[in-house]
């Protein structure tokens, strides 16, 4: 039988990966679950991906570039003429608000990487990333501090069911950033 050419496959593996994830938890990731999500033969998942670290990664790269592209979107965290502290606060509810399913699969990936250390170079990406887009309006060391901020405000609204306060959220950044 010819082997059929599909240049899609990669990226259905990964998309059904964030989808088993999304259903079952890391705990219900494997190629074999994965196969089954992207109706795909089990040796297209270890063809394209050898490990699951490897197939975690190339997730959690994709889920932090959906954040990326809210990022992208807020113009005004690179304008200095904007609030910062209220445009990082008006950031998170945009995407606390959105669909938590996402959310809260992003973060269990990013925290994947305490166990598996192959995803902490991806992890790192995002903290790198939105860091070097913060030091356009702040030092660098401010800017690591509003990431630290950032992720563990995220994680509090996320683990408490606590509702979030916006302008909770931009009193506590103007304080990191000396407006407070």
């Amino acid at each position: 039988m010819p082997r059929r050419h599909d240049p899609e496959r990669r990226q259905r593996i990964i998309d059904a990966a964030i989808r088993v994830v999304g259903k079952k938890g890391l705990s219900g990731l494997s190629h074999r679950t994965v196969a089954a999500e992207a109706d795909v033969p089990l040796g297209s998942t270890t063809y394209h991906f050898a490990t699951l670290d490897d197939l975690m990664a190339a997730a959690l790269r994709q889920v932090n570039e959906g954040f990326a592209e809210l990022l992208r979107g807020r113009g005004g965290l690179t304008d200095r003429r904007t609030d910062l502290p209220a445009e990082l606060a008006a950031l998170m509810g945009e995407w606390l608000s959105g669909d938590r399913t996402g959310v809260e699969l992003e973060y269990e990936l990013y925290l994947a990487a305490l166990r598996r250390p192959a995803l902490r170079p991806v992890a790192g990406e995002w903290i790198q990333a939105l860091t070097a887009l913060l030091t356009t309006r702040t030092d660098p060391l401010t800017a690591r501090a509003l990431v630290a901020l950032i992720d563990g405000i995220c994680l509090q609204t996320l683990l408490t069911d606590t509702p979030y306060d916006e302008g909770e959220a931009r009193g506590v950044l103007a304080r990191v950033v000396g407006e407070g």
